[in-house]
């Protein structure tokens, strides 16, 4: 199977971030920005570093982004040429394009655009901020949808040797446990695993039953 290919437009921090993971990863990533000393930067450690102006149609075709297998518009401030980016790269065919969006209006004309998905860094830090000062104990936090959602909860002394099936969260609070993470390994729990002190709990299911059970944990 041919290794999958990405693209990244914009060199704030938030593309910069990316481009660092995807790099780390293995993958082959192709980085545009209009600024030559942001390019200059990540020119040694990504497999190609361009210096280009995204709302030109033939430039981007020039440098092969339709084959690309999924590029990331990770454009700052400048929604206009996010947008154009957004509905030219979908024009000239991209497969999949992922689009960081400043506000709800920049995400519903993107998603007009085509987007296939976007994502608001500042929107999803506040709510795993929120989370976690609610609660104390949520170490991480990540969306599904509106409803459903991943946590990771440390266990607190109510858990430490009570064992899955009696904890019993399924019945209890209407989530699944679906990883432990104990030091440095990752456990997929049987029924009779015990909780040890330091464990981290992977959980999935609805926003409210996670906080119930949060809530719960932490008293």
């Amino acid at each position: 199977m041919a290794k999958k290919t990405f693209a990244v437009i914009g060199l704030g921090r938030f593309g910069t971030a990316v481009v660092e993971e995807l790099i780390k990863g293995g993958f082959d990533v192709l980085v545009i920005d209009r600024d030559e000393a942001r390019i200059a930067k990540v020119a040694k450690t990504a497999t190609h570093a361009v210096v280009l102006d995204t709302s030109d149609e033939n430039a981007l075709r020039e440098v092969g982004i339709t084959s690309i297998d999924h590029v990331i518009v990770a454009i700052g401030k400048d929604i206009e040429d996010s947008i154009l980016t957004t509905l030219i790269l979908k024009e000239l065919g991209v497969k999949r394009v992922t689009v960081k969006v400043q506000n709800e209006y920049h995400e519903k004309v993107v998603r007009k655009m085509g987007a296939d998905d976007v994502i608001q860094p500042e929107k999803l830090m506040g709510k795993r901020l929120a989370h976690r000062i609610v609660t104390n104990n949520i170490l991480e936090y990540y969306d599904l949808n509106e409803t459903h959602s991943f946590i990771v909860v440390e266990a607190s002394s109510k858990l430490v040797d009570t064992t899955v099936i009696n904890l019993d969260l399924r019945h209890r609070f209407n989530i699944n446990i679906v990883a432990i993470k104990r030091g440095e390994d990752v456990i997929i729990p049987e029924p009779d695993e015990r909780f040890a002190e330091g464990d981290q709990l992977l959980l999935v299911g609805k926003n409210t039953d996670l906080n119930r059970f949060s809530v719960w944990c932490a008293k």
